[in-house]
């Protein structure tokens, strides 16, 4: 039975730089597993590479459709946005699996598919590198939400505090000084 590997972080931490080396880098070996949500898509983003977008009727429809496997909301300064995860077909129970999660999904996907199977990716990285990243990233976008940007850092620190962490069981951590650096590290620890 495959691996699921859940590459999980604070906003910024470069998850989705390192995600996306990691599926292109591992391709012949781990598949890569797409969630949900209904945030707008930013500039730059792909139906179903980065998310499945969806509308708050289809989100509705699926939270209702029995194969939801975890789902959050945030209440953003936007109105609130959800992101989940579906039993959709894309989970293969002999090759392992790459996806991007949070510390609560991580934890929901574990209980469904049991302990064994579900590894954590911790990637971290120092709040000021963290919150200039954010900063850049969001001037990038058609309509900049700076409140939105400070919402999402401030959440983090209690979504992934270490309580929390060592209580879903993320005990190892990459630190993400360096992209490069980080993605051999993880690739090491994936191939092990």
């Amino acid at each position: 039975m495959g691996k699921i590997f859940i590459v999980m972080g604070k906003s910024a931490s470069g998850k989705d730089s390192i995600y996306s080396q990691l599926t292109e880098k591992l391709s012949q070996k781990v598949k890569s597993v797409t969630i949900y949500t209904t945030r707008p898509k930013r500039e730059g983003e792909v139906q179903g590479r980065e998310y499945f977008f969806r509308t708050v009727e289809e989100y509705e429809e699926d939270f209702h459709g029995g194969k939801m496997i975890e789902h959050r909301t945030y209440n953003t300064v936007f109105g609130p946005w959800h992101y989940y995860t579906m039993d959709d077909g894309q989970f293969d129970d002999e090759k392992d699996i790459i996806m991007i999660g949070t510390l609560e999904a991580f934890k929901c996907i574990k209980e469904y598919f049991g302990q064994q199977r579900v590894v954590p990716v911790y990637i971290e990285v120092d709040d000021y590198t963290r919150l200039i990243r954010a900063i850049n990233r969001e001037q990038k976008q058609d309509k900049p939400g700076y409140a939105e940007v400070c919402r999402r850092f401030l959440a983090d620190e209690e979504d992934f505090s270490d309580e929390k962490l060592k209580e879903a069981g993320v005990h190892k951590k990459f630190i993400n000084d360096n992209l490069e650096e980080c993605v051999e590290r993880v690739l090491a620890f994936i191939s092990n």
